[in-house]
């Protein structure tokens, strides 16, 4: 039996892949991150570890040990929590925030840092949607209920924003509500994004989320769930917006079905469609 290795963040995505890969054959080694991980993950997982993402070299050292030549990168690791007080990084860690500091702290760049450093001890980063591209809905309204024509505006004017952002490398998410922009995803992450800007636009706002332009498919696809919708409704947005065949869906019936009793319009869109 083929092992591959899982980095695993916050949400139910490390969980969809674990899934998935048992089905297919493959033993999972888990690695949980960060803290808050789906508890679900240590019962699913054929190893499971857990092991701070400062503790880079222990990281990589245990995938070596575990024969673990192909990992993927699934769950949220927000900007936020990188910025808090941990435990001390090890040496390997803190050479690779040395060298950074000499260029940027942005998502790509310290993700990218992070994929060399793997491959130096021979471990490829899989396409985080090689196992889950059934969670990547095509274009469509999900139920019944059509955005209205001012939403539509929002919709086109909310993807164009979102793809400006992601060309900066910021984030993947903006609110907008009659198309002026409410918030714009950065070191919070979605959720908090989507909280700030719908209290800012008070009610009815427009959530959209994108792609980033020559997103690298090994980190960071853009994703929502079950979080994201209850974001929403605290915050009184009316319409959540992803871009289609490039976002995962994840808790997808249990998401749709919440937004249907609570009014929200979901559909997935193509940037040449609007």
């Amino acid at each position: 039996m083929e092992n591959v290795g899982l980095l695993a963040g916050i949400g139910t995505l490390p969980g969809e892949f674990l899934d998935v890969a048992h089905l297919q054959g493959y033993r999972v080694i888990c690695i949980a991150v960060i803290p808050g991980t789906d508890l679900e993950l240590k019962e699913k997982a054929d190893v499971y570890y857990e092991i701070s993402a400062f503790k880079l070299n222990k990281i990589i050292k245990t995938l070596v040990k575990e024969n673990v030549k192909e990992v993927t990168l699934l769950g949220k690791v927000t900007k936020e929590w990188l910025y808090k007080d941990h435990v001390m990084p090890d040496l390997r860690a803190i050479k690779l925030l040395n060298h950074l500091r000499k260029q940027s702290f942005k998502d790509d760049t310290i993700t990218l840092a992070i994929v060399d450093e793997l491959k130096k001890d021979g471990i490829s980063v899989l396409d985080q949607t090689k196992y889950l591209k059934p969670l990547m809905p095509g274009p469509q309204v999900f139920r019944k209920k059509q955005p209205t024509k001012d939403q539509w505006e929002d919709i086109k004017f909310g993807f164009d924003a979102a793809k400006t952002i992601g060309a900066m490398d910021l984030g993947q998410t903006v609110v907008v509500k009659d198309r002026a922009v409410m918030a714009v995803e950065a070191i919070e992450g979605t959720d908090a994004c989507i909280k700030r800007g719908g209290l800012l636009a008070r009610e009815g706002a427009v959530v959209v989320k994108t792609a980033k332009p020559g997103q690298d498919s090994r980190f960071d696809v853009p994703a929502i769930g079950l979080t994201t919708l209850k974001s929403m409704l605290e915050s009184k947005c009316t319409v959540l917006a992803i871009e289609a065949h490039r976002t995962l869906f994840a808790e997808k019936e249990k998401v749709l079905e919440l937004a249907e009793r609570e009014g929200i319009v979901i559909l997935a869109v193509e940037q040449g469609s609007l």
